[in-house]
């Protein structure tokens, strides 16, 4: 199957084939670990703190990337997990790394162009595998797409045109993100200041009827199962987030429910990667997932949400990363959750407290919403303009 990106008349088609050929440089462990993301292509792994993929201690087998090389996340391609490196360093073993063989052809340019929507199309309806987050693009399959290229001024002109122009979409979204941050600071210092003052008078066992600790296996997944075994991606900021689980089907359901499903008014807790976030039970059509433990409240003594804001708090927070454990990934073991200090009045002040806390931070919560929505819309218009200019739907030469 060959297919051929739109472009300008006067470009001219290339496969991919033809541009890049795979390299497999191994035995480079002291150089710097490099991670390929959606949205910044190829940049160092320690350079972001959301990578909670372990890194072995073993990296004889990773592969040297130099700059100009294309590197493919063979796994996420179809979501445009890759990009041209400016970096010289070394990646997993799973990635595919591809050397440019034509050096006429400018490098920001063949960065945009392999990250445009046209070109990312062209990986999904290449990747094989029964569902998509077991999909994978192989070179054998990537290697048959065309694009068409322009000629190398033309390539310069569009790669200054784009830096251009990003740069102004990427300045606004950023200055959304740190609106984002001193709202989320916001948000916190509201919940830590209820907590602060008070002394912890109980155990957090003493809240729970029992504190259940997830089966220690993968769910087997279903792709049309009616049920959701979450997961700690299923957690962020004392919110559930719905589709971050697997779905599983009734059988899995119920053996992973063996001790009692989930029951609305009781709280989820993550105790690993990340550790330390929590939400309520949204539902009683869930289960728990790997490294997620169940907060049964018992409601004569403790109001659910009252403690899920406690968890957030500077002294709870506090208590789990001097008692994690882990080597690589911080992991808050049963027994330290189930002595962690806490706070605990009688349930009119609970109540209270959490009816405050609710409606507060929802009205923080609504604005960092409106505000992801605008930068998942200045992703949108950045990502149409990417595609627009590469493809030769822009003449940018009429805008220099």
């Amino acid at each position: 199957m060959s297919a051929t990106i739109a472009s300008s008349a006067a470009w001219a088609t290339a496969r991919l084939g033809r541009l890049f050929e795979p390299v497999s440089d191994r035995g480079h462990e002291d150089a710097m670990v490099l991670s390929v993301y959606r949205d910044h292509g190829v940049i160092p792994k320690d350079s972001r703190t959301d990578n909670f993929n372990r890194t072995p201690e073993n990296l004889g087998n990773y592969q040297l990337v130099q700059p100009g090389d294309l590197v493919v996340n063979r796994m996420k391609a179809w979501q445009g997990s890759l990009g041209i490196s400016e970096h010289q360093g070394i990646v997993s073993p799973d990635y595919e790394v591809l050397r440019l063989t034509a050096p006429e052809h400018d490098h920001r340019f063949l960065h945009s162009l392999l990250r445009s929507r046209a070109l990312i199309e062209q990986y999904a309806l290449r990747s094989t595998g029964i569902r998509p987050s077991q999909w994978r693009l192989y070179w054998d399959e990537m290697k048959t797409i065309e694009a068409a290229l322009p000629p190398a001024d033309e390539q310069r002109a569009i790669a200054g045109y784009l830096d251009r122009e990003t740069a102004r979409i990427d300045t606004l979204m950023e200055e959304q993100r740190r609106l984002i941050e001193m709202l989320r600071e916001r948000r916190h210092s509201l919940i830590d200041g209820v907590f602060s003052g008070h002394v912890p008078n109980v155990r957090l066992q003493n809240a729970c009827l029992d504190i259940v600790d997830c089966p220690h296996t993968t769910p087997e997944v279903s792709d049309d199962g009616e049920y959701e075994a979450v997961r700690t991606a299923s957690v962020r900021n004392g919110k559930y987030r719905p589709g971050n689980g697997w779905p599983v089907g009734t059988d899995t359901w119920k053996a992973r429910n063996a001790a009692g499903a989930p029951a609305v008014g009781d709280v989820l807790f993550t105790r690993e990667a990340p550790a330390g976030e929590a939400c309520m039970v949204p539902n009683d059509r869930i289960c728990l997932g790997q490294r997620m433990v169940l907060l049964r409240i018992d409601q004569t003594v403790c109001v659910g949400t009252f403690l899920l804001w406690q968890i957030y708090s500077d002294r709870v927070q506090g208590h789990f990363l001097l008692s994690a454990n882990g080597s690589t990934v911080a992991n808050i073991r049963l027994p330290v959750l189930r002595t962690t200090p806490i706070w605990l009045p009688n349930l009119t002040e609970q109540r209270h407290i959490a009816a405050y806390l609710d409606e507060r931070t929802a009205k923080i919560d609504n604005l960092i919403t409106e505000t992801e929505q605008f930068i998942e819309l200045s992703k949108e218009r950045r990502t149409a303009l990417i595609t627009a200019a590469v493809t030769g739907q822009i003449d940018v030469r009429e805008m220099a």
